[in-house]
C-alpha cells in the first residue's frame, strides 16, 4: 500500500487474531475443555468459531464437542484458559502496534471492538500506552444475541468514537468480524489469520499490517 497525506476519521479494531495473535490460545483452550469430556476438537470446528460471540461459541461447543456445562461455565473456562496463556506472552500481530502508534500520533480515534469480555480485553489494553483506545466494545457489553457477525458491535464502536459507521475503517481478520463490520456500514481492511477471507465490496484484503499507514486506511475503497 502507498501512503498519502490523508487519514481516516476513526478506526475500529478487532482484537483476537487482528491486534493480538491469540487465536491459537483460544483453540488450545477449546481443546482442553472438549478433551475433558473425552472428545476431540478438530480444526474445522475450531476454525468455524473464530470471531464468534463467546455465548455463541459456548453453544457451538455444547453441540459439537459434547461439553456438558452451562454456557456461562464454558465462557468462564475459555476466558481463564486464554488469560493464563497471555500472562506468559502477549503475541502481538506484526505491524499492529506501529499502525496504532501512528493513528494515535495523528489524533485519529481508535476503538476496540471485540467479542472477548471486558476483563480479558482490559489485559491487552493495559499492555498498550494509556489512551491508545478511546473506547472498548466487548462481548459482554453487547445486547444478548447481537454479537458478531451481527452489525451491532461495530455500530456501537462507531457511536463510541463519535462518527457514523460509514466514516470509520474497521480492521478484522475473520469472516465473522468482516460481516459484522460491513453490515454496520464500515469500510474494512481484512488481514486473514486462521481463516481465509473472500473478496467482496467494502473489503480490502492485505496479507499483513506491516507497512500499512493511516493514509492507506483513508484510501480504502467501498
Amino acid at each position: 500500500m502507498n501512503g498519502s497525506s490523508s487519514r481516516p476519521a476513526a478506526v475500529l479494531w478487532d482484537m483476537d487474531g487482528t491486534l493480538v495473535d491469540t487465536e491459537p490460545y483460544w483453540i488450545a483452550t477449546e481443546r482442553d475443555i472438549v478433551g475433558s469430556f473425552g472428545q476431540d476438537w478438530p480444526d474445522h470446528h475450531a476454525h468455524a468459531m473464530v470471531g464468534f460471540d463467546l455465548v455463541d461459541a459456548a453453544a457451538y461447543m455444547q453441540l459439537h464437542g459434547s461439553v456438558a456445562l452451562e454456557p456461562a461455565e464454558i465462557v468462564d473456562q475459555l476466558l481463564e484458559g486464554v488469560a493464563q496463556r497471555i500472562e506468559h506472552q502477549i503475541p502481538w500481530r506484526p505491524g499492529a502496534r506501529a499502525l496504532l502508534t501512528e493513528l494515535n500520533d495523528l489524533g485519529v480515534p481508535c476503538a476496540l471492538v471485540t467479542m472477548s469480555w471486558a476483563d480479558f480485553a482490559q489485559r491487552i489494553i493495559d499492555a498498550l500506552p494509556t489512551e491508545t483506545f478511546v473506547a472498548a466494545i466487548t462481548g459482554d457489553g453487547v445486547p444478548a444475541g447481537r454479537g458478531k457477525p451481527r452489525p451491532d458491535p461495530y455500530l456501537l464502536g462507531a457511536a463510541a468514537v463519535g462518527f457514523e459507521a460509514a466514516d470509520c475503517v474497521a480492521i478484522e481478520d475473520s469472516p465473522t468480524g468482516v460481516r459484522s463490520a460491513i453490515d454496520a456500514g464500515c469500510r474494512v481492511l481484512g488481514v486473514p489469520n486462521v481463516r481465509d477471507l473472500v473478496p467482496e465490496p467494502g473489503l480490502t484484503i492485505a496479507t499483513t499490517l506491516v507497512g500499512v499507514t493511516a493514509a492507506d486506511l483513508a484510501r480504502l475503497p467501498w
